[in-house]
């Protein structure tokens, strides 16, 4: 099935680390709470800075509350974390997979691709023409794991050159921004802690993900390396 081969596609690419953090990302709020007060009493280098909680509501205010289903906690289960709306993998090509593997619940159409998908989302966005085709410019750099891998001043550069646009890279950042709010959660990332922190905007705005969020914010090296 196609799941079962976007787990084991998973399990190959993350390190032991990662996963952890794709279990951190699954539990429910009090396990979640139970789980940060553990990291801080185990190490005294984190601290619980909920004073940049403004900080958090003005980078989240764009995204909407639409994931505030809770997940049961359990050892990681990568077929879990791979659910219908948030498949890192993002390989949802129709000739990926046989009649056989098809899944109902994928929201993609046969013969349609996930950058076909990507644009038609950005397509009932409203936005300037010049942002429109810029946001098509950074769709089409999307690799096949959902992440944007070159610098965006690189991109800027083919911009000029290749489709006459001139623009600064703020700009860029700007329009990136709004591809990051697109399904399925996590596209447009430029690496994991990115990926992670984009999914944790989608989540309910608890004082538990804020905490989590500024975790991996700040402390993401210091925690990947436990």
């Amino acid at each position: 099935m196609l799941k079962q081969q976007l787990s084991q596609k998973l399990l190959q690419k993350l390190s032991p680390q990662q996963i952890q953090l794709m279990k951190l990302i699954q539990l429910p709020t009090q396990a979640l709470e139970q789980k940060i007060k553990e990291e801080l009493e185990e190490n005294p280098a984190l601290e619980e800075g909920l004073d940049e909680e403004d900080r958090y509501e003005e980078d989240t205010d764009t995204y909407e509350d639409d994931d505030n289903q809770s997940i049961e906690a359990e050892d990681i289960n990568v077929d879990e974390y791979l659910s219908d709306d948030e498949i890192p993998d993002y390989r949802l090509k129709a000739n990926n997979y046989s009649k056989d593997d098809e899944d109902a619940r994928i929201p993609i159409s046969g013969g349609i691709s996930f950058t076909e998908v990507l644009m038609d989302q950005v397509s009932m966005r409203r936005m300037s023409e010049q942002d429109r085709q810029i946001a098509e410019y950074l769709i089409g750099n999307i690799d096949d794991d959902g992440y944007i891998r070159r610098e965006l001043s690189a991109i800027v550069d083919d911009l000029a050159f290749t489709q006459n646009i001139f623009v600064e890279e703020e700009k860029l950042e700007e329009v990136l921004g709004i591809i990051q709010e697109l399904d399925p959660p996590g596209v447009g990332a430029r690496n994991l802690k990115e990926c992670l922190l984009i999914q944790l905007k989608r989540k309910e705005r608890t004082a538990d993900v804020r905490l989590a969020y500024e975790i991996l914010d700040k402390y993401f090296d210091e925690f990947t390396k436990k």
